[in-house]
């Protein structure tokens, strides 16, 4: 098969609405919607979509107003998937669908409150973000007569699903199957997840300037922002920071979708999968970047790690979400009857059919849904004397 590129609308290696393994809980198809607009549709629409707004991305939603948030970062990976996903003729509402969707189990304050569940869980199963989407998805939102969660597709859940341990897979049955045989997800997964790497890590740049933990000259020094910088300041002599600084990140942006899409067709058209099945068995991922771009991404990542995130003042604020979170666990565990009604019933429901890693798991749900506020002022109320509501 040779792919056409020039066709409009999904091709043949694209995921189908019509042919989609299904929800979990049979419903009556839309009317007037596929199925994966369904679902996009109920996830924009639901709680923990709403709370997005004042999660962590890098910088706390209090720190300044200009910062990405969890939701922004979503549009943003949501805005460079649909790109790609139409030039590779994709499903482009499942690709939203998930983009929307994969960081819905995020804990307040990013990356720090997830390491600090997951040390609060380790004797109970541990904490991964990923899982925690998916059990917002298949049970924790409580919006529906019929069913817990969101009731969402197969192919949503697996996208959502980005990493899975052994143990974790076995316990859910189909949809870990791929972890344990090492095949692979539907494309636009497989997509969501490339885009989700390319949004972080341009405006985590962008975000890091602004905030003077990063500077020009350090991005100078790499090869891909070093030469785009190179470029704009060629192109625009004497150009301010600030339209400087947008200038390259938009490239740096348009670079990375314009690779993926090269390089993706490259491997669509040699696989040349057959249907969405074909995909799943192909042995490899059909959507990456290329080597040199995989190593210019690379080194990015590596520049960001040592002088944004491990930045003492990052690091400060991640030491006290960990300590915030940790705190809280400790208390709401030794006392379910510190949370409000609706959550002390969850939990103490979980806590009678699994005990202790129950009681755990409840607590876990309760923190992972609030917000980085919510957080704080959680923990003013129960360990502040004078903070007595």
């Amino acid at each position: 098969m040779s792919a056409d590129w020039d066709t409009p609308g999904p091709g043949p290696w694209a995921s189908n609405a019509s042919s989609s393994l299904g929800r979990r809980i049979a419903e009556p198809a839309p009317a007037y919607r596929t199925e994966y607009q369904r679902d996009r549709d109920r996830i924009i629409h639901c709680s923990a979509f709403r709370r997005l707004e004042y999660k962590t991305q890098v910088f706390v939603n209090h720190e300044g107003d200009l910062f990405r948030t969890r939701l922004t970062h979503t549009l943003e990976v949501c805005q460079v998937a649909r790109t790609i996903s139409r030039a590779l003729r994709l499903h482009e509402d499942l690709t939203e669908a998930i983009c929307l969707a994969h960081d819905l189990g995020h804990t307040p304050f990013g990356h720090a409150g997830q390491d600090a569940l997951h040390d609060c869980m380790r004797s109970h199963g541990g904490f991964e973000h990923n899982l925690q989407s998916l059990r917002v998805v298949d049970l924790l939102e409580e919006r529906y007569a019929d069913f817990d969660g969101l009731n969402l597709c197969f192919e949503t859940r697996e996208g959502i699903l980005k990493h899975c341990s052994t143990t974790n897979a076995r316990r859910l049955g189909e949809l870990g199957q791929r972890f344990l045989d090492r095949s692979h997800p539907c494309l636009e997964a497989q997509l969501a997840n490339l885009a989700d790497s390319i949004a972080y890590n341009s405006h985590d740049v962008d975000d890091g300037l602004r905030a003077g933990l990063i500077t020009l000259e350090q991005l100078e020094q790499l090869e891909m922002t070093g030469r785009l910088l190179r470029e704009v300041r060629s192109a625009h002599p004497g150009l301010e920071d600030r339209r400087l600084v947008y200038e390259m990140v938009r490239r740096l942006i348009g670079e990375l979708v314009a690779d993926v899409i090269q390089t993706s067709r490259t491997t669509i058209s040699e696989a040349a999968p057959e249907s969405p099945q074909a995909v799943r068995t192909a042995g490899q991922s059909l959507i990456r970047f290329s080597p040199a771009m995989d190593r210019q991404q690379a080194e990015l990542k590596q520049f960001l790690f040592r002088h944004l995130y491990r930045h003492h003042r990052v690091y400060r604020m991640v030491a006290k979400a960990r300590r915030t979170l940790g705190q809280l666990f400790e208390a709401l565990f030794e006392d379910t009857a510190l949370m409000p009604p609706r959550q002390q019933a969850r939990t103490e429901a979980m806590e009678a059919r699994h005990g202790d890693h129950g009681r755990a798991r409840g607590v876990a749900d309760y923190i992972a849904g609030m917000t980085d506020r919510f957080a704080i002022d959680e923990h003013e109320r129960l360990f502040n004397p004078r903070r007595l509501t």
